[in-house]
């Protein structure tokens, strides 16, 4: 009879560590799915930052170039503008140059 109850003990014992691998098993592979769902939502979440971040920075882009667009506008009046003002000045001194160059080429020294 005592032989009966060990193996009887023994086949609870088997059964117990057997149900306890069932609920070990299933926290490992609730587990696993958790760190599958976070892994999924944070992937999801550092795309849409990413996205964020990438349309913001095209519309910083956008905006020095349309700035930058408006400074060479700016650069090419200026330019102009000061190519005008030497081409004036230099109309003004261009009959005094040409009469010292004439003089200095015809006059004949020894």
């Amino acid at each position: 009879m005592e032989d009966y109850r060990r193996q009887g003990g023994i086949q609870q014992l088997l059964v117990a560590e057997q149900e306890a691998r069932q609920i070990v098993n299933s926290a490992r592979t609730a587990k696993m799915n958790r760190l599958k769902q976070a892994k999924d939502e944070a992937e999801e979440e550092v795309a849409k930052y990413r996205a964020q971040m990438e349309k913001e920075f095209q519309k910083t882009i956008s905006e020095s170039t349309g700035f930058s667009g408006v400074n060479v506008k700016r650069l090419d009046e200026e330019t102009v503008t000061k190519i005008d003002h030497l081409k004036k000045q230099a109309a003004k001194v261009s009959p005094e140059v040409i009469k010292m160059l004439m003089s200095h080429v015809t006059t004949v020294k020894y």
